[in-house]
Parts: structure tokens; C-alpha cells; sequence
């Protein structure tokens, strides 16, 4: 089997070993490859494994031995799945590897948010606090996660992992749910109210149709002043547009983002652009009470094992015949 190996680079940097690979046939790794070159670079290769590379209609109908597609991901908006239908494509990504890796994230910002941590760091190195006539100044507010109310919007694997911790912090969980069920602590409740009640609202669903620009000029509207959105799911869940709007309104209190509406735009697809020279997020990177954290909240070394482990079986299966786990359908 011909296997061609893509955005290596965004799964490893020597850290996380991927030359099991190499027992399953002829392969060939590369890291970030132009999508103009893409075809050329597959080639008559029956396999191709890859992050964020677009693999579409034009590059299927090309490339006339593939037969599979791997995804060093859990999210497979980059293929086009019916076009792999129409050809004969077999498609596989790797739900859950980072489930853990994520829902630490989260907490990373929103404790950036409750503790001012990062506030005190830079005030104590700047001597505000050796010049201080207490041993304990009042520089920042410093608030306490137990009693705050924890919105969930999407409870799959990851938003129950989410109210697993916040649960531990002592928070009041309510959740969106796509199916709501019955789960220990947790009230479901719909959209308004999730966005009206929350103290800190995390978004964990999937993009679709229903779910994009979720966050926007009504429903941050409706949120507390004080509210703070964290954003690891997909950029287009929020409106980025709106978001700025209600920054500079004060309509919210923070956002923490891991993902932006149009890094699409930037990466693996218009090579000439800088994300830099984005309007929106220059804006948005103007706000105090924004962080930005690059797309990188499932990048932990037990993550991207898992994610390497799974890649590798997915595919081994493929090859053997045997029945695939993780076939997107």
C-alpha cells in the first residue's frame, strides 16, 4: 500500500513518534503542502493521512488509486465526504483522543479569568507589589468558581468532561444538549435560557448549519455583563464581527478563544495571506479581556499520542480488511 503522509508537522515535531507507518508499506511524509501541489504530491498513492489539507472532488477524481482517507483529527470538514461516497473513498478520523487535553483548556481560561492570575504576575514584576505598604494588595478582583453557574453548549464527550471538572469546582452546570437526557447534577435547559444564566458559557457542538455564528448580537445580548464566553469548539461558532461589537459595548466581560472564525482563510488554503493583517482579529486582539490562544487546546504530548495510536490502527485495519471503528459514514 502507497501511503502519502500530510501536515506531518501539525501532529509532531520528533516528540511523538509516527514510524510505526512504516510497516504498513511505501510511505511517504511531508508536512504542510500547498494545495495547488496536492494532487501532484498524492499522486497514485492509495492511502493519504492528513490534518487540515483540503481533500476535495477535484483531487479524488485525480488521484485514481486512493481508496482511503485518514484524519490526524476528529472534525472532517476538509474532506468532502460525498464526493469520497461517489468514488469509493473509505473515510476514518479519531474521535475522543482529546477529550482531556480540551476540557483542561477550558479551565486554563477560565481561571485566567476568575484568579487575574496573569495580572498579579505581571504587577508583582513590575515591584507594585515589594512598593506595597500590605503583603496583600488589592490590585485585581479575584473571583471563586463554587456557586458561579457553568453553560455547556453542545454535551457530548467533551461537555460532560467540562461538568465533570466544573462539578469538582463546585459550579452550577446547565447544558444544551442535542438530545438532552437525564446526567447527575446537570439541568438542561434551551438556548435563551443557557445564555442568560450563564457565568461562564463554553461551547463544545459541532459547526452545522444551526450551530454557526451561535454566539451573536442577540444572544450575547442577553448575557450577563460580567459573563465570559470560552470558545474551544470551531471559530464559526461565534460571530466575530458581533463579538467585537460587544467587547467594545460591554455587553460580555471576556472571551477566551482557541479557534477564530476565518483561520480557514489563512491556513491551508491561501498561501498569500498572514492571519496577521486580519481586520477582526486585530480588533479583537486590542481588548483586555480577550485571550487567543492559536487553535492549540488538543496539542498536549498525551493527546497527539493518542491521536498517533488511533491514526495508525484506523489505517492497519483498512489495510487487513477488518472492520473499521471510526469510518465516517
Amino acid at each position: 500500500m502507497k501511503i502519502t503522509v500530510l501536515d506531518r508537522c501539525t501532529v509532531t515535531t520528533g516528540d511523538v513518534s509516527l514510524d510505526e507507518i512504516n510497516t504498513l508499506g511505501d510511505v511517504r511524509f511531508y508536512d504542510v503542502v500547498e494545495p495547488s501541489l496536492l494532487i501532484e504530491t498524492i499522486g497514485d498513492s492509495d492511502a493519504v493521512i492528513c490534518n487540515k489539507a483540503k481533500i476535495t472532488d477535484e483531487i479524488m477524481s485525480a488521484c485514481k488509486n486512493l481508496k482511503y482517507v485518514g484524519l490526524f483529527a476528529t472534525g472532517y470538514n476538509n474532506i468532502d465526504i460525498d464526493a469520497a461516497r461517489l468514488h469509493g473513498v473509505t473515510v476514518c478520523n479519531v474521535p475522543g483522543y482529546s477529550t482531556d487535553s480540551v476540557a483542561q483548556q477550558v479551565f486554563a481560561m477560565i481561571l485566567h479569568f476568575a484568579t487575574s492570575s496573569d495580572a498579579y504576575n505581571a504587577s508583582v514584576a513590575r515591584g507594585d507589589w515589594a512598593n506595597s505598604r500590605t503583603f496583600s494588595y488589592l490590585a485585581y478582583p479575584i473571583t471563586e468558581l463554587a456557586g458561579k453557574t457553568l453553560g455547556i453548549f453542545g454535551f457530548g464527550t467533551i461537555g460532560k468532561k467540562v461538568a465533570e471538572i466544573g462539578q469538582a469546582f463546585g459550579m452550577k452546570i446547565i447544558a444544551v444538549a442535542h438530545k438532552p437526557t437525564y446526567y447527575t447534577n446537570v439541568e438542561f435547559v434551551d438556548t435563551d435560557a443557557l445564555f442568560a444564566r450563564s457565568d461562564y458559557l463554553t461551547l463544545h457542538c459541532p459547526l452545522t448549519e444551526e450551530t454557526k455564528h451561535i454566539v451573536n448580537h442577540d444572544t450575547m445580548k442577553m448575557m450577563k455583563t460580567d459573563a465570559v464566553i470560552i470558545n474551544t469548539g470551531r471559530g464559526a461558532l461565534i460571530d466575530s464581527k458581533a463579538l467585537v461589537h460587544a467587547l467594545k459595548h460591554g455587553h460580555i466581560g471576556g472571551i477566551g478563544m482557541d479557534v477564530y472564525e476565518e483561520e480557514s482563510k489563512y491556513f491551508f488554503s491561501d498561501w498569500s495571506t498572514d492571519i496577521m493583517t486580519d481586520d477582526v482579529l486585530a480588533r479583537l486582539l486590542t481588548f483586555p479581556n480577550v485571550i487567543i490562544t492559536g487553535h492549540q487546546a488538543f496539542l498536549t504530548t498525551n493527546a497527539l499520542k493518542n491521536l498517533a495510536d488511533t491514526t495508525l490502527e484506523n489505517i492497519r485495519a483498512f489495510g487487513a480488511g477488518e472492520e473499521l471503528v471510526n469510518e465516517v459514514k
